[in-house]
């Protein structure tokens, strides 16, 4: 086989596991199990807090061992066995998420916990391959096109569980876990076995631990951390932009169903429609990437973003709410897309998985901080209007509509500081 054949192969098989996971965030994030823990397994405002708190349980987990296993990763070529290892922790405990009824609250957090650290930890081995399926010049793009496959395999899994859900009723919901369980595993497996590793950081001498290897070269990089200092700006921008990115993404249907009475079948048509504008988003920004800089592309998405969020304090109707998703979710995947260049443009190639990791930290952090600040504040003001005398409907969407103007601050936040960081393309690297 010639070698621009592997190549093409290599590539493809590496879309296609985001063909897989997204299946999980759009069915168990987005569109199903979120909107189903907070109205039948727990129900009302504090169904909205404790989702929160289940999120962030899991990202504070993945952000302790994300830095360790990098670097461990780094040196012993193992980013695809720790890879399907967290793989089939996902795909384990979203299967049984079909097991979660109402009132089971203890088992939906834990089974969710679990699948989400899986989830989350995979996608920073996932995120260290990228280098190895591209070129500095095309690595934008590959990142894109990754990005938008995935959004194509959400929509596939959307249309899945959609159709039962549809034509039978809520009764086959659990089902949709089962679907979605199959279809992340069925999508790895090209990954597992047609990427290959390239990249490898010689070992330090009279070291036998892995573990103690790891703890070395992590010491060591806190130690040069300011020779890295465009790479700690911009995890700090995107510590806190990403907060606002994945309040959106986790509360989404908790949007949906509160603000505009959203039912099941309209919240997945709704996802749908995100899905597909992610598609061309990521599609687009990937190349904006390429030719512009990284940091122009992110700053470009942010700032639509920003204007899509702030017009949902304006939405009255579904119709007004289904064209903010679609630019939102247009918006949003070109931010993600390019934030994962972008860590590739500002490491030094032979240490991609462990700058990986030190995102993943601000990444996780992140994922706790954001829900967490969005539950708590939907929950206290929920509580204030019920307190002076709001009917509980109405004062639960008042509590949300300040929980999304948080979104907003944190995203402005985030976009100021990153414009203080270099810009970098594949034109352009990064010295160090």
């Amino acid at each position: 086989m010639k070698r621009s054949d592997s190549i093409s192969k290599a590539r493809h098989a590496w879309y296609l596991y985001d063909f897989g996971n997204s299946a999980y965030a759009s069915v168990v994030l987005l569109a199903v199990y979120s909107a189903f823990f907070k109205n039948v397994v727990v129900g009302g405002a504090e169904g909205t807090r404790l989702w929160g708190i289940s999120v962030g349980i899991a990202a504070i987990l993945v952000a302790v061992i994300s830095p360790i296993l990098g670097t461990i990763a780094d040196f012993t070529r193992s980013k695809k066995k720790l890879l399907m290892i967290f793989t089939v922790l996902s795909v384990i405990f979203t299967a049984l998420l079909f097991f979660v009824g109402k009132g089971d609250v203890f088992t939906g957090m834990l089974f969710f916990i679990l699948a989400e650290i899986g989830y989350r930890a995979a996608q920073v081995f996932y995120d260290a391959l990228l280098t190895d399926v591209s070129t500095p010049e095309s690595i934008g793009t590959i990142s894109g096109k990754g990005w938008a496959v995935g959004m194509l395999g959400g929509i596939l899994a959307l249309v899945l569980v959609l159709l039962p859900i549809h034509l039978i009723g809520n009764s086959m919901i659990p089902f949709s876990f089962l679907i979605t369980a199959v279809f992340f595993a069925v999508s790895s497996v090209p990954t597992f076995l047609f990427v290959e590793e390239k990249h490898k950081e010689p070992k330090p001498e009279n070291t036998k631990s892995l573990a103690a290897t790891a703890f070395i070269q992590l010491a060591e990089t806190f130690k040069s951390i300011k020779s890295y200092r465009e790479f700690i700006k911009y995890m700090a921008a995107f510590l806190i932009y990403n907060d606002g990115i994945m309040m959106l993404m986790d509360f989404a249907a908790i949007i949906g169903a509160t603000l505009f009475g959203m039912n099941q079948t309209e919240l997945i048509l709704f996802v749908i429609v995100i899905q597909i504008a992610g598609a061309l988003g990521a599609l687009y920004f990937g190349k904006l990437s390429d030719q512009k800089s990284s940091k122009y592309a992110i700053v470009l998405s942010l700032i639509m973003l920003v204007f899509s969020v702030s017009a949902l304090f304006f939405a009255k109707n579904l119709i007004a709410f289904f064209i903010i998703g679609f630019f939102a979710g247009f918006s949003l995947s070109g931010a993600q897309a390019s934030s994962r260049t972008m860590v590739s443009q500002l490491a030094p190639l032979e240490r991609t998985t462990e700058f990986y990791g030190f995102l993943s930290v601000a990444g996780r952090t992140s994922t706790f901080i954001g829900p967490l600040v969005f539950g708590t504040i939907s929950f206290r003001m929920n509580n204030y209007y019920h307190n002076n005398g709001f009917e509980a409907g109405l004062a639960e969407q008042y509590g949300l509509l300040w929980a999304i103007g948080s979104i907003v601050v944190f995203l402005l936040v985030g976009l100021a500081i990153l414009l203080s960081v270099k810009r970098v393309s594949a034109k352009e690297p990064i010295q160090y």
